[in-house]
């Protein structure tokens, strides 16, 4: 039997599922062989260090992230449901979406430069015009949504046996609803 010629991918694919399934924090050379099917060997082969692989993981994690989120909204009502796809996603994905939201940022001191890094620009001028309020206001709006969605959804994936779907929902919707309102009342 010839003998199965192990890839980077492979390695990767295997760190990816492991850290899906039980976090970052098993995602060792040990286990990633296990996994394959192979020695710890390969694995070093491809792995100069172990955070550069975690680096490669948490960017497969950020892609897996948008697919799902992507999958998940209402078009027609895609603020609201953004918020409701990141929960689903706590919910779903636990481990995936501890990686997705603890990962380091690293060069952000304000809560500014973590709105510019993680949003797109067009985001803003999307709720600014469904909602009819300035672009600075749909800004604070949207990162205020994110900062509760980012906690409660923490909560959500962090709680045993679990807070149901539908109570972290109508919270999150009380929640948009008090943070629109603000920026209504800003106008």
């Amino acid at each position: 039997m010839p003998k199965q010629r192990i890839t980077k991918e492979m390695v990767v694919d295997a760190a990816f599922e492991i850290a899906r399934s039980q976090g970052m924090e098993q995602v060792l050379v040990k286990n990633i062989a296990d996994r394959i099917g192979c020695s710890v060997q390969p694995i070093y082969s491809y792995c100069k260090n172990m955070e550069g692989l975690r680096r490669e993981v948490t960017e497969r994690v950020r892609s897996f992230t948008e697919n799902f989120v992507s999958e998940h909204i209402d078009r027609a009502d895609l603020f609201r449901s953004t918020g409701q796809a990141y929960i689903r996603f706590a919910k779903e994905e636990p481990c995936l979406f501890k990686i997705f939201i603890l990962h380091e940022r690293r060069g952000i001191s304000s809560l500014d430069e973590l709105y510019q890094s993680e949003a797109s620009p067009k985001t803003a001028e999307c709720i600014a015009e469904e909602l009819n309020i300035s672009i600075a206001h749909a800004r604070r709006l949207h990162l205020n949504m994110l900062i509760y969605t980012i906690g409660i959804g923490s909560i959500f994936a962090m709680t045993s046996p679990g807070i149901s779907a539908d109570e972290i929902f109508q919270w999150q919707e009380s929640a948009y609803k008090a943070f629109l309102k603000q920026a209504i009342e800003e106008k």
